[in-house]
């Protein structure tokens, strides 16, 4: 991963701050939510590529985000029934992290 990719430290740090948002695990690895539903955690299947992160996000969205940076986003069949989007952390700022993450506190406070 590249030496300025965000860490998992980062998306820690970045998710904690949000409102109402708690550290959690899920098959191990570290995981984030909102008031017990998931937010973000590291894409752990087999089939997501290595440094990936899942981030729960609404399907439109997902949608948008795979036309228009497909090196940054991306999906597997496995995720494809899932409201969620893989992220390339080697492949994204801070910033635009950060934004993403918002808009998953709020698609998942939504729902």
């Amino acid at each position: 991963m590249p030496k300025n990719a965000p860490s998992l430290d980062l998306v820690r740090q970045l998710v904690l701050m949000l409102p109402e948002t708690e550290e959690s695990t899920i098959h191990g690895a570290p995981s984030w939510r909102l008031r017990s539903k998931l937010l973000t955690c590291p894409a752990i299947h087999k089939s997501a590529e290595p440094h990936s992160l899942l981030v729960k996000i609404d399907p439109d969205e997902r949608s948008r985000l795979l036309l228009t940076e497909p090196d940054t986003y991306y999906m597997t069949d496995h995720y494809l029934n899932h409201s969620v989007v893989l992220v390339r952390l080697s492949s994204i700022d801070r910033k635009a992290l950060q934004a993403l993450l918002k808009k998953a506190w709020q698609f998942v406070s939504e729902t």
